[in-house]
């Protein structure tokens, strides 16, 4: 089966409500999911953030990323966590943090497909 690599940059509710859906959805089909949170994104890695977030017509988002979590991987950027002064103590355990190299070795891999949001 396929994977889908979806990176997230933002935490801006309908872009956020596309990307987790998209994923809850490849999940469910059986894909597997690597979301990888880069930019403002890197605070949905905290836990607690995305129940402060609403969007109308939108499943809770950290009933979202629980799914994410749980059926998935989650990687959080290096550079954008430092820049916003996280580190792994501040995320959900299990988070990789991986920079961009990291990101390209994963979307270059056969049967994946890579989105970004």
């Amino acid at each position: 089966m396929a994977t889908l690599v979806l990176k997230l940059t933002t935490v801006e509710p309908e872009k956020m409500s596309q990307a987790l859906n998209v994923c809850a959805t490849a999940l469910a089909s059986g894909a597997g999911v690597s979301l990888w949170l880069t930019g403002d994104a890197v605070r949905l890695a905290i836990p607690g953030f995305a129940a402060g977030i609403e969007l109308e017509q939108s499943a809770p988002f950290d009933q979202l990323i629980d799914a994410v979590r749980a059926g998935g991987r989650l990687t959080a950027c290096t550079q954008c966590l430092g820049r916003r002064n996280l580190a792994q103590e501040d995320l959900f355990p299990g988070v990789e943090i991986r920079g961009a190299s990291g990101f390209v070795e994963e979307i270059l891999q056969p049967a994946v497909q890579a989105l970004v949001y």
